[in-house]
């Protein structure tokens, strides 16, 4: 049997253990549906009941009903919790199998989970991939796509104007394996192809810059990254696919932080890497071995096995099986029932921080704004381009006091927390050059747009009157 899109509909890439629809064949009991329908097919239900809605059916649809359904056993609503360790197997042969990566199903929660497939395949549903990996944080994310793309000798090149984390990392952690980070400009697109060679393993950038909020021309750098037979690797964590699909403009990955908006709440940590299934790695079969002939499994093509996933099958494979960064099944439920609102969520997170960027614009206490939604803002173009419904709930603000002014709005807010998150229902702030952005030298800081006197606002979706009120309660006594 197949699905709306021609894959066999127990396994996305062909391959099933019972094909002719015996009880228990093991692809038919995995959570691991793949034929999810993302490209806008109908997609199949797993036989534990999980389906992707697909179908052309709006965004705010799919962020309800995406990579789930009824269960047929019980005729639960809510995707159950699948919280176990490991799996049955019927016999050795279907072992054997599942080992050698000749059927799809669960072995182990360190590499696949029914929970974290239904996410999995929400999130390719809505960012409009082929697959998805659900990971322990944004950052496992970025290590795990590291190691499966880039090895001693070289070079990943990534836009300036990132989350600290990611530049630390890097900066210090590949460069311990022998990767070397060349940081550009993020607007300037000439040092993008400037500093690719034949040893660049990916390009990086964000659709909006933590913290600087600048959003480049994405199709511009992927243009150049494809040129030079390199594949474009996007967070999109501050946009999410409520505002931006970076596959749309020429991506091949994205990753995320789930903790953050797709999320929404500030109770659970996840990321997520999702594949494109458009960059030719066949053709780059020796510069990307993990993904092709996989030393680690005797030789294995994942494009030949896995077809459009393959990326995404080599990072769970080779980057989450050895490096354990799993997502846990209880915070991919969790993550699945706070993506439901997403779409609302965000609407109300873009409405207010608009409001709230006009208010600290003609503040007399406060220097400068940055916001894409504002007209002033640099890259208010890239952002009405790329951006739809909204520009983000993130502002960035110095005041005229300058540093100090910074560190004493975030100690007296009151409404406003100040913690180290964004994407929170609650407004947030902090003094990144202080915090998040603290490892980087003042110059590295400068580049990634961290002045001394910034302060990153992280606006929630409270009465946006009592968020404006707060501010200006802190703004008016410093004056």
């Amino acid at each position: 049997m197949t699905a709306s899109d021609g894959r066999p509909e127990g396994g996305g890439n062909g391959i099933d253990g019972d094909s002719n629809g015996g009880d228990r064949g093991r692809s038919e009991r995995s959570g691991r549906d793949t034929s999810n329908g993302a490209h806008g097919g109908d997609g199949g239900s797993s036989r534990n009941g999980f389906a992707s809605v697909g179908g052309g059916r709006g965004f705010g649809t799919r962020c309800v009903h995406a990579g789930t359904a009824p269960d047929p056993t019980t005729g639960a609503r809510v995707p159950p919790l699948y919280q176990t360790t490991s799996y049955t197997f019927e016999d050795t042969e279907e072992a054997a199998a599942l080992y050698a990566l000749e059927a799809e199903g669960d072995v182990y929660s360190r590499i696949s989970n029914p929970t974290l497939a239904a996410l999995e395949r929400r999130l390719t549903d809505l960012e409009g991939g082929t697959g998805a990996l659900a990971t322990a944080s944004g950052m496992a994310a970025l290590d795990c796509a590291t190691l499966v793309l880039a090895a001693a000798g070289d070079n990943v090149v990534s836009a300036s104007s990132i989350y600290g984390g990611t530049h630390a990392y890097l900066s210090h952690t590949a460069a311990r394996r022998g990767i070397d980070a060349r940081f550009v400009d993020t607007l300037d697109y000439g040092a993008y192809e400037d500093a690719i060679d034949e040893d660049t393993a990916y390009v990086h950038i964000e659709t909006i810059g933590n913290p600087s909020l600048v959003t480049p021309d994405v199709e511009r750098v992927a243009e150049v990254a494809h040129a030079a037979g390199v594949p474009l690797f996007v967070d999109n964590t501050f946009a999410t696919p409520a505002l931006c699909r970076p596959f749309e403009h020429g991506a091949d990955l994205v990753w995320e932080s789930t903790t953050k908006w797709l999320h929404g709440s500030g109770t659970t940590v996840g990321g997520a890497l999702i594949d494109g299934g458009t960059f030719p790695w066949a053709e780059y079969g020796e510069k990307y071995s993990e993904v092709c002939a996989n030393p680690a499994f005797g030789g294995l093509d994942f494009t030949e096995r896995f077809g459009d996933r393959a990326f995404v099958e080599a990072a769970r494979q080779r980057g989450v099986r050895s490096l354990g960064g799993a997502q846990s099944p209880f915070d991919a439920w969790q993550t699945l029932q706070g993506m439901e609102t997403l779409h609302l969520r965000t609407e109300r997170h873009a409405e207010n921080a608009l409001a709230v960027a006009e208010f600290l614009e003609g503040h007399p206490a406060v220097a400068w704004v940055s916001y894409p939604g504002l007209e002033s803002h640099e890259t208010h173009a890239n952002a009405e381009r790329y951006l739809e419904g909204g520009f983000g709930g993130m502002i960035a603000v110095g005041l005229e006091g300058g540093y100090e002014a910074g560190k004493r709005l975030c100690e007296e807010t009151e409404l406003a927390s100040f913690l180290a998150n964004v994407g929170d229902a609650k407004t947030l702030v902090i003094h990144p050059a202080s915090t998040t952005h603290a490892q980087m030298s003042e110059a590295d800081q400068r580049a990634s747009g961290v002045t001394p006197d910034l302060v990153r606002l992280s606006i929630g979706i409270e009465d946006v009157a009592d968020i404006v009120a707060d501010l200006d309660r802190v703004l008016e006594e410093k004056r």
